[in-house]
């Protein structure tokens, strides 16, 4: 599971095995228990959520969108 990034007390990861065929390029945010699934690609979209209340889920679609470049480099660095 690499982690890309941790910024107020989410983690920013993707798992190693990401399906065959593979998903599209996505990031998992963590923080506790929650976990929200967000794809990139072609812009950046709420795949799923487990937990997180709207006001965080909000607040981490802002962070995934701001760092949306350094997290898409490390998914095509990871998988190239």
């Amino acid at each position: 599971m690499p982690v890309v990034l941790r910024l107020d007390g989410f983690t920013f990861f993707f798992y190693s095995n990401e399906g065959n065929p593979r998903e599209p390029a996505h990031i998992h945010v963590r923080r506790g228990r929650d976990e929200a699934k967000f794809w990139l690609t072609p812009a950046v979209s709420l795949s799923y959520n487990d937990g997180l209340d709207a006001r965080s889920l909000n607040r981490v679609q802002r962070m995934v969108e701001d760092h949306r470049v350094q997290l898409e480099r490390a998914w095509n660095e990871y998988f190239a």
